[in-house]
């Protein structure tokens, strides 16, 4: 192989490193990764529709999220059920673009058109986590659910304080609507894995400051990545 060959070779590894970084800096646009972010400046389109959605084992109704999601949510709901004693429920997991559009609609209409009023708790048609089928409304069997009062019982407090455990946070918390735009919703969990929702729980922080974090911290060690330099055996 001649020299210009290696060196090629080379600068093409490199190459291939650098932009393998880049990738991994920006998560919350891999469709397919726990990370991926939607909201309203990050929307999805009508189109779009999780390829590998499946039921999830668990009470409830519309339990239909991805994989990895749907098998967390089962041990979670396990789980609570022999800490507690209380029986989670699954009240909204996958929803479809046309789905989130006719519920965006019936809010609108109820609060005679005011789109202030209707995105305080539901997400315009492309906007929602539901779409991801990485997101589930959880409520509690016997009560009253999606509602703020959720908080107060034995589930609420439990999912609050664990779902981390099984890959799940809490997306949308109290003090955190001028960043995620939506006002607290103590029953809305969202499955990132259990490496991330460790850090984010720890961090406690939305989502989307995290992901700016995150985002700061992987490009500082691309700016830093510094390779070995060629060494003339390399080049004979």
């Amino acid at each position: 192989m001649s020299s210009l060959t290696k060196v090629l070779s080379l600068l093409a590894a490199a190459s291939m490193t650098v932009s393998g970084a880049m990738n991994a800096a920006a998560p919350q646009h891999d469709p397919d990764g726990p990370l991926f972010l939607v909201n309203r400046q990050n929307m999805v389109s009508v189109a779009y529709e999780p390829d590998d959605l499946e039921m999830s084992d668990v009470p409830g109704q519309v339990r239909r999220m991805r994989p990895a999601a749907a098998a967390a949510l089962r041990e979670m709901f396990q789980a609570c059920r022999e800490e507690t004693g209380c029986q989670l429920l699954s009240i909204s997991g996958y929803r479809s673009y046309a789905k989130q559009e006719g519920i965006y609609r019936r809010k609108l209409r109820s609060v005679k058109g005011s789109v202030e009023k209707a995105q305080e708790y539901v997400a315009p048609p492309g906007a929602s986590e539901h779409q991801t089928g990485l997101a589930m409304d959880i409520g509690q069997k016997n009560k009253i659910h999606l509602e703020v009062s959720f908080r107060d019982t034995v589930g609420g407090k439990w999912c609050r304080e664990n779902c981390w455990r099984f890959g799940f946070i809490m997306r949308y918390n109290e003090g955190w609507e001028e960043i995620t735009g939506y006002s607290y919703e103590p029953w809305h969990f969202r499955y990132v894995g259990r490496e991330f929702a460790k850090l984010i729980h720890d961090a406690d922080v939305p989502l989307e400051t995290w992901l700016v974090d995150y985002r700061a911290e992987k490009l500082r060690e691309i700016i830093s990545y510094n390779p070995a330099p060629a060494t003339p055996s390399d080049l004979e």
